[in-house]
């Protein structure tokens, strides 16, 4: 076995547990409270499978209230991740937001919807408005982490106003490089954009049925030869369709 992949192996036991969930929303720097209007389970466990029925939004959602956010187009936007409900597992925990070694992109969706508050997740058509992988050698996770917890992109401008889902994921690649080690992780926030854009998404996807097991940025090995996962400089593709652009 190469010494990549034993690092990885033992990665991806010794960080069994070093989840994540997504739990809050800001808006141009503006934190909208903690599961406002953001749908969480307890659960900080992955879903592995590309094909699950819950690959939308998650499953077992326990956290579900009727805030709708409001967020103007071009704001910038944040989310919040958290080791488990809350933040922190314990003080001091070295797996919050998430663990060092869940290397991986961070992705944005949005669906168009009429009431966020009380729509369902079945059959829902989502367009990608933002995402960031691996660039200058840096992991979009990398940045999430150092920003404590928080992870930012910019609601693309001509989104025509109106009630959204919107999907926020988190793909931690270390055990990617075996048939379905993928991590997923995903929460939906419940969302009213406002402006003047007439953009509703012409490139849409469903979930599940986006990702296929064996896409190049979902089955990947992140290792270089020394056991660094940055891809040996090679370039990473971020699954699903190109970010929506105005």
């Amino acid at each position: 076995m190469h010494f990549s992949s034993v690092l990885a192996a033992a990665a991806l036991a010794a960080t069994a547990s070093s989840h994540t969930i997504l739990q809050k929303i800001s808006v141009n720097g503006a934190d909208q409270g903690q599961l406002k209007g953001v749908r969480a389970p307890d659960s900080d466990y992955p879903i592995q499978n590309v094909n699950d029925a819950s690959f939308a939004c998650n499953k077992d959602i326990k956290h579900q209230d009727s805030t709708v956010i409001t967020i103007p187009a071009g704001a910038k936007v944040g989310g919040w991740w958290g080791h488990v409900i809350g933040g922190a597992q314990s003080p001091g925990d070295p797996d919050h937001p998430i663990a060092k070694s869940h290397k991986g992109p961070i992705i944005y969706y949005l669906a168009k919807v009429s009431n966020a508050a009380t729509t369902g997740t079945t059959g829902l058509k989502w367009f990608k408005v933002a995402h960031d992988g691996l660039s200058n050698g840096k992991w979009a996770v990398d940045t999430m982490i150092a920003n404590s917890g928080w992870h930012y992109f910019t609601m693309p401008t001509c989104v025509a106003p109106g009630d959204y889902l919107l999907r926020a994921e988190l793909i931690a690649l270390h055990g990617a490089q075996n048939a379905g080690g993928a991590q997923f992780y995903m929460e939906c926030a419940q969302i009213r954009v406002t402006g003047s854009g007439t953009n509703t998404g012409g490139n849409t996807v469903s979930f599940p049925g986006a990702y296929k097991a064996n896409d190049p940025g979902v089955q990947v090995n992140v290792y270089d030869n020394s056991g660094q996962p940055y891809m040996g400089g090679k370039a990473y593709q971020i699954p699903g369709p190109a970010p929506l652009q105005c």
